[in-house]
């Protein structure tokens, strides 16, 4: 080093020295900024590359060459003009190539490259330009200054170069002009320090040689071009790096201020780059928590693992952009709907360097979107499942929308009425389609008309429009506010049926067709009417079938309707024409004939008879149906409606009571014996509160221990005027007028306290009426009844006839099985006298069965009454339920009962039905006897 500063000190002009320094770091500085503006892509790279390998060559040749002016050999120099032009294309040519290079690839390997390349170009510019010098003298080089001048011009450019283009600052660019300065001017003085001059004789080359003067001025002219260079160089760079920032500062205020939209860069690999304030608010992440992780994490785990960012980012690389929607995830962890739109950036020399991403929040837009879908789905189900037809036709009476159940009804497709037809060939269509006849214009005309005027009233209106014998359509049309109208179709066909139907049903019996009773009446009072205005007669009759309810039971109800049904059409046959046949329910029928001759109605009595009591025969099942007939007469009998049907019905239940008389006719008597019954019935309603009922007990043994095992409780009623009366003759009428379930309750709760106040536990019976047995508080009164009393519910023993279960079989059972569960035991009374008594005893566990006292009383005399006992003794064994017998009234009776094994007997020979008070008194002697 010291033979170079010595060279420097005691060969040069230490002025041109600093000057060269100066030309040299300035042009370096030049270039590095030229090479930026290169790297960068600011206009056309491949220019400002030649720019900067012009600046530096020029520079580095002008350095070379006022460094050689202030050099001092001690002889005149002069220098070769081409050779020195030559040196000056060599340094151009071979920096520019070198920057060339550098600027290709940012590896390390470039990097050095270029440098050697440079190095080399900067040392073969340094000695030719030592080979133009032209002096009397020959100069001699030290080999070993050689070396270190090239390594020292190679070794500083290639980190000049990543200062230059790897690094953004202005110190960096400081650096590596200074290390290409250093480059240069270690070359050349280290090259001149090793370079010996030796006085000689030798000519001078032929061709143009430059005097020192002359190179002044073209080294001048180069420091001035170079000068400018850098100038503009810094003009222009400081000019573009102005407008960059103002776009920069413009676009990040922009982007910035978007507060509603996340706008963000990503790198190639899909990390993010830059975070505005949008993408903050939206996805709740600061700048710096998020820069530089994938995209990935916005994304739902399952578009994870299918791979959906990395197929999105993918996608946008291959063509340019990418507009998706989707589901994406929030710092929180919350979701929001997002609209991204990715797309590739690549810079001028169109290298790929990442992405930017735009993403809206579109969550509100989404649910908005999805519930109009929903409801516009709605509405079209909704229409396609209307059971009416729609049509929506606008202001120029155009159809607008149908639904399909329009072209059901009126088999038009939408091919043939399709959107914008006429309201006019709508409704020609349809008529012609479904009519299948030719409409003229006079007939559509008249339709059109008619429905505009429903349409022009305020707020519309409906028509009723028989399309074809098959069809009765209710069209409606409702005027809507900015015009138009929309159209409703209702095929009322089966309403307008149905309503023809039920105005027959409302007047007419369902199952026979008749009259039923407010038709009856109606017609009665016309016939009434008519009768008294020309003084003819009017014949009412009441007719009630026999057994029916013997039908019904024994061959079930689907033969007892057919049974009424041919009664019915017998009757309608034989009934003349001004006569009337009713049905009122059940087997209950009526029926009136206006007559001024009584040969008309001794005629239709007899055809009446007689077709009420004509066998019916059904298959291979033969009936033979009967009927009881009372009749009153207008205006013998009565004068109003409702007293000669009232008459009719006294004199029908008196034929049902006579034997052997089918038709009876109203007389005064039967009045009176109504009344009388419905006197009793009225002094039956006040009996308890007199205190006219009372009880009597009568006693239940054991036929195989003679023990007392309870005491049936028996209704007595004492009248204050008629003295005692016979349950068989109020128990009915309690029964028809509804207070036996008043007078039921009286007698089970006094039953209950009677029996609760014995010392002995026996068991207290009570009747139950199948009135009773139908209430729907009988559970509670049962329980209300032994609870108040405080007597055990195995002490009480509830007796049902077979007769209680018939009306409503499943709810009697329903409610025995309900009073057994409370621990009450339950007899079958009066068993062997009804209909199914082996049905009932299959039906229901009954904890005893009472055999009829008729059979027990005909034992004596009749071989079959003694069989039934021993049948129903041996079916009572076979089940293992006891077997109590009524009616036991001798010797012989009780012995036919031991004999047979009956388990118990109540009757006249044990005792009569007494108080309770007499009872014990009885008992007492009967021990003591």
């Amino acid at each position: 080093m010291l033979p170079v500063l010595l060279c420097i000190r005691d060969d040069h002009d230490i002025r041109l020295v600093l000057l060269a320094g100066v030309i040299c770091v300035m042009s370096a500085i030049a270039s590095v900024m030229l090479l930026r503006h290169a790297r960068d892509g600011q206009g056309d790279s491949l220019r400002w590359t030649a720019a900067a390998g012009l600046a530096t060559g020029f520079g580095i040749w002008a350095t070379h060459f006022v460094a050689m002016l202030g050099y001092d050999p001690g002889f005149v120099l002069g220098f070769h003009a081409p050779t020195t032009l030559f040196s000056l294309v060599v340094s151009v040519v071979t920096l520019t190539v070198s920057y060339a290079i550098a600027l290709r690839s940012g590896r390390l390997r470039y990097r050095c490259l270029a440098g050697a390349l440079a190095g080399c170009g900067i040392a073969a510019m340094h000695y030719i330009g030592m080979h133009a010098i032209e002096l009397p003298a020959e100069l001699r080089w030290a080999p070993q200054f050689v070396v270190l001048s090239v390594v020292f011009a190679i070794v500083p450019i290639p980190p000049a170069l990543v200062l230059a283009l790897d690094r953004k600052s202005r110190m960096s660019a400081l650096w590596a002009g200074m290390l290409l300065g250093a480059a240069v001017l270690l070359l050349h003085f280290t090259g001149m320090a090793g370079v010996e001059v030796i006085p000689s004789a030798a000519g001078v080359r032929p061709g143009a040689i430059l005097s020192p003067v002359t190179m002044g001025y073209v080294i001048g002219g180069v420091a001035l071009a170079v000068l400018l260079i850098c100038l503009i160089t810094v003009l222009a760079s400081a000019r573009m790096r102005s407008a960059i920032r103002t776009q920069e500062r413009q676009f990040s205020l922009l982007v910035q201020g978007i507060n509603d939209c996340a706008i963000y860069m990503l790198d190639p690999a899909g990390r993010v780059m830059s975070w505005n304030v949008g993408a903050q608010r939206l996805k709740g992440y600061r700048a710096d928590e998020i820069i530089g992780t994938p995209i990935r994490e916005f994304y739902l785990a399952q578009d994870r693992v299918d791979g959906v960012p990395e197929a999105g980012l993918r996608h946008a690389r291959e063509h340019g952009m990418l507009n998706a929607e989707g589901w994406r995830l929030r710092k929180d962890g919350s979701c929001f709907w997002a609209h991204v739109t990715i797309e590739a950036v690549h810079d001028a020399r169109g290298v790929f360097t990442g992405y930017t991403k735009l993403t809206r929040d579109m969550t509100e837009y989404k649910a908005s979107q999805d519930q109009l879908a929903t409801l516009a789905s709605n509405l079209d189900a909704a229409l396609s499942n209307m059971h009416q037809g729609l049509c929506l036709f606008d202001a120029d009476e155009r159809l607008v929308m149908a639904n399909a159940r329009v072209g059901e009804m009126f088999a038009v497709s939408l091919e043939d009425c399709p959107i914008g037809t006429t309201f006019a060939e709508v409704m020609r269509r349809g008529a012609e389609n479904r009519l299948g006849i030719c409409v003229s214009e006079e007939v559509l005309d008249g339709i059109v008309q008619r429905h505009r005027a429903v349409i022009a009233q305020p707020g519309g209106g409906s028509v009723i429009v028989p399309v074809a014998d098959d069809m009765t359509l209710a069209i409606s049309h409702r005027p809507m506010a900015k015009g138009g109208w929309v159209t409703t179709f209702d095929d009322v066909t089966e309403r307008y049926r149905a309503d023809a139907r039920i105005a027959h049903m409302a007047m007419h019996d369902e199952l026979t067709g008749l009259p039923n009773r407010p038709n009856y009446n109606d017609l009665l009072d016309r016939a009434l009417a008519g009768a008294d205005m020309s003084g003819a007669r009017v014949a009412v009759l009441g007719i009630d079938l026999d057994r029916f309810k013997e039908i019904n039971d024994l061959h079930g109800h689907a033969i007892g309707d057919d049974v009424l049904r041919r009664l019915a059409e017998r009757m309608r046959a034989i009934c003349p024409a001004a006569g009337v046949v009713a049905r009122f329910g059940g087997d209950e029928f009526a029926a009136f004939l206006p007559y001024r001759d009584a040969a008309a109605l001794d005629g239709f009595l007899a055809a009446l008879e007689a077709c009420l009591h004509e066998p019916i025969e059904h298959g291979s099942l033969t009936i033979f149906p009967g009927a009881s007939v009372g009749v009153a007469l207008f205006p013998d009998h009565g004068t109003r409606r409702e007293t000669i049907i009232n008459n009719a019905d006294l004199a029908m239940y008196r034929a049902k009571e006579a034997v052997g008389r089918r038709t009876r006719f109203y007389s005064q008597d039967m009045d009176e014996a109504a009344r009388a019954r419905r006197l009793l019935a009225n002094d039956l309603r006040e009996a308890i509160g007199r205190g006219e009922l009372s009880l009597a007990y009568q006693v239940q043994r054991s036929i195989s221990t003679d023990l007392v095992i309870g005491y049936e409780a028996l209704l007595r009623w004492h009248h204050p005027r008629d003295g005692w009366i016979s349950p068989t003759e109020f128990i009915p009428i309690a029964e028809e007028s509804g207070e036996i379930v008043r007078i039921g309750e009286w007698v089970l709760r006094a039953a209950c306290v009677e029996a609760a106040s014995w010392e002995q536990p026996w068991r207290i019976a009570v009747n139950l009426s199948p009135v009773q047995l139908m209430q729907p508080d009988l559970i509670a009164v049962v329980t209300s009844a032994l609870v108040s009393a405080g007597l055990p519910a195995h002490r009480l023993e509830l007796e049902i006839t077979e007769t209680a279960l018939i009306a409503d079989k499943v709810r009697a059972l329903h409610v025995l099985r309900q009073i057994k569960a409370l621990g009450v035991t339950i007899a079958i009374d009066d068993f062997g006298t009804g209909y199914s008594s082996l049905d009932t005893l299959n039906s229901f566990p009954f904890d005893k069965i009472k055999i009829d006292r008729s059979f027990l009383m005909q034992s004596e005399t009749s071989r079959q009454a003694r069989a039934i006992i021993r049948a129903v003794l041996a079916l009572g064994h076979s089940l293992e339920v006891p077997v109590l017998a009524e009616g036991l009234e001798s010797e012989d009776q009780l012995r036919l009962l031991r004999s047979e094994g009956c388990d118990e007997a109540q009757g006249y020979y044990f005792g009569r039905p007494m108080p309770m008070a007499a009872n014990i008194e009885f008992a007492q002697r009967s021990e003591a006897a």
